[in-house]
């Protein structure tokens, strides 16, 4: 245990009278300040008009707080929340899911999409997710500070004592998907800088879901189970949410294979 870094920072940043900003709160908000000046880059890059970018962030702001409560309420805790479903809207309270995130997003592009003609659906995906890998990290980076979503006891010298959740060292699986997520940032930047609007339709987002979510996959092994109904199955409802989420990736990759450079 002397080995493990002991995690104690309070999760609220600053209180200014009735108003308290949490790291958790600031890492969200510079996710989408982030995605929204590196799309904008995106379509200056590529000639597309500037004014889509305030409705289009619009809309991914709406599809990713709505997505992400309702996935948390329906994917891990149903009972509870469909029993007592003003609590739904209470997401200051917390709970937040990322494939219900993942869906929210695109169900809100593609009704972004159906509103201005002419736009393509895999093409704004393609791109969208080059700003949510990045976000992905830094909303696990905020998770670390509220020391939730932990990981399972280990004994590894890189282990963390959350000591506002107990004493035992555990891995930081918030951490390893923080990591991961920016590595998939980068490996999916290095491709658009070098094919930039050349590149094959739905390969960034083929590679974003398998890449994610296969992660995704693998970290639940060392993580703590959300949904309590879970324990009697052989996976995680995490785990069960990624497989399918990972063959979509896989069909898009084998398809985008098949499509010519734009």
């Amino acid at each position: 245990m002397f080995n493990a870094l002991y995690w104690d920072t309070d999760p609220l940043l600053l209180r200014l009278g009735p108003i308290s900003l949490r790291y958790y709160g600031l890492l969200f908000a510079l996710a989408f300040i982030h995605g929204f000046y590196l799309i904008r880059w995106v379509f200056q890059r590529e000639g597309r008009p500037a004014d889509e970018l305030d409705p289009l962030f619009g809309f991914m702001f709406g599809g990713t707080l709505i997505g992400a409560r309702l996935g948390h309420c329906l994917f891990y805790d149903p009972v509870y929340y469909l029993s007592n479903p003003l609590q739904i809207i209470k997401i200051w309270e917390g709970g937040l899911a990322s494939h219900g995130a993942a869906i929210g997003i695109m169900t809100a592009l593609y009704l972004f999409v159906r509103s201005r003609p002419g736009t393509s659906y895999i093409w704004i995906l393609d791109r969208i997710v080059l700003a949510v890998a990045p976000g992905g990290a830094m909303i696990r980076l905020g998770n670390f500070f509220n020391s939730e979503i932990l990981g399972t006891p280990t004994n590894m010298p890189w282990a963390v004592v959350f000591a506002r959740y107990d004493h035992v060292p555990r891995h930081p699986a918030q951490l390893y998907e923080m990591l991961a997520y920016l590595s998939v940032y980068g490996l999916l930047l290095w491709i658009y800088h070098r094919q930039g609007p050349n590149v094959r339709p739905g390969l960034l987002l083929g590679l974003f879901l398998c890449t994610v979510f296969g992660f995704r996959f693998l970290v639940e092994f060392v993580k703590l189970r959300q949904a309590a109904f879970s324990d009697m199955l052989p996976l995680s409802m995490g785990q069960l949410l990624s497989i399918p989420v990972v063959i979509v990736g896989l069909m898009l990759l084998a398809w985008s294979w098949r499509q010519p450079r734009l």
